[in-house]
Parts: structure tokens; C-alpha cells; sequence
């Protein structure tokens, strides 16, 4: 169980390390195989603009969940809410059930150095996140 565990780790790392150095060949962008490589069983974290962090989980049933409960969300919005998320040709696409009043989203992804990301979403919004296990 600890071999298995540590192999899976050392599988996730070496992953991670490698997913800079995928996505170079084509300007750092990720494909649609690297956005599973790199999300699936994930957290995400986004950055918030007045600081800390957002985390989505990207669970490998196609679940999206995230709780903004620690930034004080639940003062604006509902804090914590579940979608579902695929991956479309190289973009990863989410649709929340209350959140952005339910409408699907898709994001580019590339590579901004080890564990990170930079987003584009397809109304040209921009941002950064985190990646961990």
C-alpha cells in the first residue's frame, strides 16, 4: 500500500515537472492531454484579485466543486457550489450549477512554470492558478 501510494506520487511529480516541457513545442499552451494530465484529481487555485486563493477540485467523474468560503464569498454569493467539466479539443470547459448563473465556460491553459497556469477563458478574462495534488 506504501509502495503503491509512493510509485503514484512519484508518477504525479514527475508529471508535474513535465508539464512545462510538454506544452513548449507549441508556445506553452496545453493541449486537451495535457489539461487532463495536468487537472484530473486536482486542485486548482486560482488567484484572487485581493489575494488568497480560490480552490476547484477537478474530480475524475467530470465533477467541478469549489468553496470560496475562506475568501468571505457567502457575504456576495453562494460560497461553495458543484458543476461538472470536460474537456472540449484543448480546452477545459465547466459549467457550475448556480454559479455564472449556470452558463458553460471554456479556458486555454498554458504553462507558466511548475504547478502553474495561465488562464484565458473564451470572454478573453485573464488570471493565474496554482495546480497541487
Amino acid at each position: 500500500m506504501m509502495r503503491e501510494r509512493s510509485i503514484r506520487k512519484t508518477g504525479l511529480v514527475l508529471a508535474a515537472c513535465a508539464l512545462p516541457y510538454v506544452a513548449v513545442a507549441d508556445n506553452g499552451r496545453l493541449t486537451g492531454e495535457d489539461i487532463r494530465e495536468a487537472v484530473v484529481g486536482r486542485t486548482v487555485y486560482l488567484a484572487a484579485p485581493l489575494g488568497g486563493e480560490f480552490p476547484l477540485n477537478y474530480r475524475p467523474s467530470g465533477v467541478v466543486d469549489g468553496n470560496g468560503t475562506a475568501l468571505g464569498l457567502g457575504k456576495f454569493i453562494q460560497p461553495t457550489d458543484k458543476g461538472k467539466w470536460w474537456i472540449a479539443g484543448d480546452r477545459l470547459c465547466q459549467q457550475f450549477k448556480v454559479w455564472y448563473k449556470g452558463s458553460k465556460m471554456c479556458f486555454t491553459l498554458q504553462s507558466a512554470g511548475p504547478n502553474r497556469v495561465k488562464w484565458v477563458r473564451d470572454n478573453g478574462e485573464t488570471g493565474v492558478a496554482r495546480i497541487s495534488d
